[in-house]
Order: structure tokens, then C-alpha cells, then sequence
């Protein structure tokens, strides 16, 4: 290609308003150009990327026998309202109206309609396993969305199925496309760490994340040094340390607290660490009402309680709901006598506590001395709280440790979440009906390459990962009006296009021009010809060199295979 013909419109400056680095270079590079906000147009140099990415995950997906196929945008709302998440997806769906006043969004993810249209054609256990998945432009209606295609209106995303008769079948597809997952990340220089992770609104219950390490990234992974253990931080788990020595029981005492509407008033206030203290905060879950209890050196995880609840909704009571169901405010509700709980359930950080201060439902007063099961009961334990960085991980008792990242794929065992409500049943061997058992998978083609970005900065650009490299090898001439020059040049470009994807610098810009511009497309190669071709002469150089290296034209073709593996 020559880069006389390519469009690559190239900026010194990032706009203002970019913050990630990933983004601010590929608008510098001409990679991307925004049309709206969190909608962005692919010029050629990133649909190149974007395309070369595709083809590696084309390549593992045949590679596990999964075809490729393609569904609509356009989906009709009857399917969404069928699986009941019409409702539960929120504002991020795109909904819209046609001129007969029927419901229909664009696809923010597909597991509805793979439901109704693979699932539902699926009348035997002989048909299965069987999986399928598509690379297709996704939806969703983000309130901020920012950091280029980090977090977008519209983006490219790998959205795949597989169709089980019995769970070791989907045992195996969940195996076979973490498996496939590793090997796409690793060929597009993506390094990733699957974790632990929650469903969300996807449904099920077993899910596991690749994070991409960046210091961009929104997310937050817990891992600990040896990587026996990592999790999404709205997952992850940890062992807690603190241990109070048995007490005997002393007598339950009411003391008036006045203003202390927070934990830290009210141990100054006290005199007592927050360790001997339990929290109590209602929660509402779907129509229960819900009093959630954990040691007040901790934050509750509402995640992990959604999951405990298996609720629709889950919100903390606000202060009209705090009034009207406990009569007390913010600071003084606690669990004795507080019959008005539908249900109380507590962290594990309650138990073996003894003689604590709980809110005696009553503002701005606490009870002393409370105790469980004498003057308080619990419904349920369970892990509720958020792990806090140092903590013990739970398999090698190692410390955690924080580490930002980006998403950039997601597995999931959905189970029977979608066939039972939608109907999509099978005949087994007994010919019993049976709901067929889904898997779902998917990757952020879009913020892989950021990610890629991301992780493979330098100090003026970015060393594409040479799989999905824009081009493979940047050839550029220093004076366009050097005939041994172009001689040599065109007769490498005739060479190395024949195996390699080549993009050959033919513009008459000055030398630093054409440098920064190369800087920017990042090729894992860079060939300069410049005086020394009359003897027959290159500089070569990667974009992590410091600096470049002359070799002889005979020399290049063991220099490019000795660097391109």
C-alpha cells in the first residue's frame, strides 16, 4: 500500500476531551474519528486493526468447530419482554417504535434471540452440543461514554452460544472456549487474567472475565503474587483477621447518641472501635424488606447480596423508607426487635462477636452490650462484604493485591436462565422434555484493540502486537527525488508485499514527518532508505529500539524472520 493513497489523517494534538491513551492516539493516528458521542467512524488504518482481529478469532472459533453466523440489529421487544429483561436491562437499551407503534430495540447482546431461533429448533439430544457465535455491531444507550472504545454507544462485539443436552456438555463448550479465548488474546499480544466475575444482567450463575492489566481501565481485579487466585473486586473474596476474645454476656443498655449518623461519630462519641460495632442497613429487594447486618470496619458488597437474595431489584432504603418502616433515621436502626424485617440476613463478620453496639431503632440512641441470638437473631450468613487490598486471598492466604483493568471478554454458563422461560425444550433420551442448557460468550472486539493500546504504548506511539499490526512492515523513502532511492524502494516494496503486509512511505514530506506518522502506525518492522542505498544499505528499526540499526539488503530477509518469529 502506498501511503501517498492512504487515508490516514494524522493530528499533533489529542482533542481535550480524551483521557485514555488508547484514545488519544488513535485520533492522533487517524485510526478512529468520533461521529457522535460514544459513536465512532473506522478509517482505514483501525478497520485494518479491527479486521485482523477478527480473522484470529475466526481462526480459533473454526479451530473448535464453531460456525459463524449473523442475526439482526433490529430486534423485536416481544422476545426481551418473553425473558423478562425488557424491563431489567434499564436505560442502556435502545428502544424504539415503528410506524405501527410496534416495540423494537437495537441488540445490546443476542442470548434472546439465539433462544428463540437455535434453541427452539433443537428437538433432540442427537443435535447437541452444538455452538455458534457472531462478530456483529452492539447497542447500548451508555450515560457517560468515554475513553474512546473503551466504553461506546455502538461497538464491535464477539457474541457466541453453545446448546447443551446435560451439563458435562457444557462443562466442556465453557472449557473449550476459555481455551480458544486464551489463545485470541495471546496471538493479538493481549495480556489477560480470568477472574472470578458476577452476571449481572446476563442471567446464571458460573461466569468467569478476562481482565486486560491497564492503568485506564474502570475495573478493579483482585490477585494475589503467585496468580493462584484472581477476581473481579465485586466478586472477590478474602479471609478476615480479626478475632475477638469470648466475653460474658452483659446487660443489653440503651444510650442516647446524638448527631452520630455515621460509624466514625459514632466510635469518637463512644470511645469504642468500629470492630465492636455491627452495622444494620435496610435494603429493599424487589418487595422484601431486607435488614443486612456486617461489622462496621466493613462495606457490604451489593453485588454479592443480590446474588444472596436473588432479587429483581436490590436498593438501600432511603430516608423516607428508613421513617416509614423502622420510625427511626439514618444511624439508628438496628436488629433487636425489629420485627418490621421481612428477613435479616448478616456477613460473616458478625459471628463470634460479643457485647457490640447496634442501633436501637430509635434516632439518634444505640444499644450497648448486644449480643446474637439473646437479643438479636439472624435469618442467613453469608460472605457480603467488599475485600479490602492486603487482605488474605482464600486459597494461599497471600495478600491481595489492586490492580485496575479493562473487560475485554466474558464467559458464561447460563444454564437454563433462557429455554425454561422461553420455552425451548428438547427430547432426551427417555423422550422427556427437557430446557436445553446455554453457554454464552463474548469479547469487546473494539476494546481489545484499546486494550492492545493500552498495554503497548512507547514513548511516541504504539508497538502493535504483530498479529493485528495495521501493516506488518513500514518501508520509508527520504527523498522521493533519489532514483537509487526509489529504485531500491519499489523493488523492496515489490519483495515483502508479496508475504508480508507492507506500507511503503512514497510521500514527499520531510524526514520528521514521516517519522512521527510512523511512530503512530506502530509496524512491528520499520525500513528506512535513505542515503546509504546506494550501497545497497537500510536502517531498520522496531518501535521499542532506541535506535535504528544499518544492515545490508541481504541481511533483511533474516533480520525481518528472525524478528517476526
Amino acid at each position: 500500500m502506498r501511503q501517498s493513497k492512504f487515508f490516514m489523517p494524522t493530528l499533533k494534538e489529542a482533542p481535550a476531551d480524551a483521557v485514555a491513551e488508547s484514545h488519544k492516539l488513535m485520533i492522533r493516528g487517524g485510526y478512529i474519528r468520533q461521529v457522535t458521542a460514544g459513536v465512532y467512524a473506522y478509517l482505514p488504518l483501525g478497520y485494518r486493526v479491527l479486521r485482523k482481529a477478527e480473522n484470529i478469532i475466526e481462526q480459533e472459533m473454526e479451530n473448535i468447530n464453531v460456525p459463524e453466523m449473523i442475526m439482526p440489529h433490529l430486534l423485536p421487544a416481544t422476545l426481551w419482554q418473553e425473558s423478562g429483561r425488557y424491563k431489567k436491562y434499564g436505560a442502556e437499551m435502545f428502544k424504539l417504535n415503528d410506524r405501527h407503534g410496534r416495540e423494537s430495540l437495537l441488540g445490546p447482546t443476542h442470548e434472546e434471540t439465539f433462544t428463540e431461533i437455535v434453541a427452539k429448533n433443537l428437538k433432540s439430544y442427537k443435535q447437541m452440543p452444538l455452538a455458534l457465535y457472531q462478530i456483529q455491531t452492539k447497542f447500548r444507550d451508555e450515560n457517560r461514554p468515554r475513553f474512546g472504545l473503551l466504553r461506546g454507544r455502538e461497538f464491535v462485539m464477539l457474541d457466541g452460544y453453545s446448546f447443551a443436552a446435560t451439563r458435562e456438555q457444557l462443562d466442556q463448550q465453557f472449557d473449550d472456549q476459555k481455551s480458544a479465548y486464551f489463545k485470541i488474546f495471546s496471538r493479538a499480544g493481549v495480556t489477560v487474567h480470568p477472574v472470578i466475575a458476577d452476571s449481572g444482567t446476563m442471567g446464571g450463575k458460573n461466569s468467569t472475565e478476562f481482565q486486560a492489566p491497564a492503568a485506564i481501565g474502570e475495573d478493579t481485579i483482585a490477585t494475589n503474587e503467585k496468580g493462584t487466585y484472581a477476581a473481579n473486586l465485586e466478586m472477590a473474596k478474602s479471609i478476615d483477621t480479626f478475632k475477638q476474645d469470648p466475653e460474658d454476656p452483659k446487660e443489653l443498655h440503651k444510650v442516647a447518641t446524638p448527631g452520630c449518623d455515621s460509624i466514625e461519630k459514632l466510635t469518637k462519641f463512644l470511645d469504642v472501635p468500629a470492630t465492636r460495632i455491627v452495622k444494620s442497613i435496610l435494603y429493599i429487594a424487589d418487595d422484601q424488606k431486607v435488614l443486612v447486618l456486617i461489622r462496621a470496619d466493613k462495606q457490604i458488597n451489593e453485588v454479592k447480596l443480590g446474588h444472596l437474595l436473588d432479587a429483581d431489584e436490590v436498593r438501600e432504603a432511603n430516608t423516607d423508607d428508613l421513617e416509614k418502616i423502622t420510625g427511626s433515621a439514618k444511624g439508628g436502626v438496628g436488629p433487636v426487635n425489629a420485627d418490621w424485617a421481612d428477613k435479616i440476613v448478616a456477613d460473616e463478620t458478625v459471628k463470634n462477636l460479643y457485647n457490640v453496639v447496634v442501633g436501637a431503632g430509635e434516632t439518634d440512641y444505640q444499644y450497648e452490650n448486644a449480643n446474637l441470638d439473646r437479643d438479636f437473631k439472624v435469618d442467613e450468613f453469608a460472605d457480603l462484604r467488599t475485600a479490602n487490598e492486603g487482605e488474605p486471598d482464600p486459597v494461599d492466604h497471600l495478600p491481595l493485591k489492586f490492580t485496575t483493568s479493562i473487560e475485554v471478554g466474558h464467559i458464561f454458563k447460563l444454564g437454563t436462565y433462557y429455554t425454561k422461560t422461553m420455552g425451548a425444550d428438547f427430547l432426551d433420551q427417555n423422550g422427556k422434555a427437557q430446557p436445553v442448557i446455554m453457554g454464552s460468550y463474548g469479547i469487546g472486539v473494539t476494546r481489545m484493540l484499546s486494550a492492545a493500546v493500552e498495554q503497548h504504548l512507547t514513548e511516541n506511539g504504539v508497538a502493535w502486537p504483530k498479529e493485528i499490526a495495521p501493516f506488518t512492515i513500514h518501508l520509508i523513502q527520504m527523498k522521493m527525488k533519489d532514483e537509487v532511492q526509489t529504485e531500491l524502494a519499489e523493488k523492496l516494496e515489490k519483495e515483502l508485499s508479496a508475504k508480508y503486509d507492507v506500507l511503503y512511505d512514497d510521500r514527499n514530506e520531510r524526514p520528521g514527518v514521516k517519522f512521527n506518522d510512523a511512530d503512530l502506525v506502530g509496524a512491528p518492522i520499520r525500513i528506512t532508505i535513505g542515503r546509504d542505498a546506494k550501497e545497497n544499505i537500510v536502517e531498520v528499526k522496531q518501535p521499542t529500539d532506541e535506535k535504528a540499526e544499518k544492515i545490508s539488503v541481504d541481511q533483511l530477509a533474516a533480520y525481518i524472520s528472525e524478528k517476526l518469529g
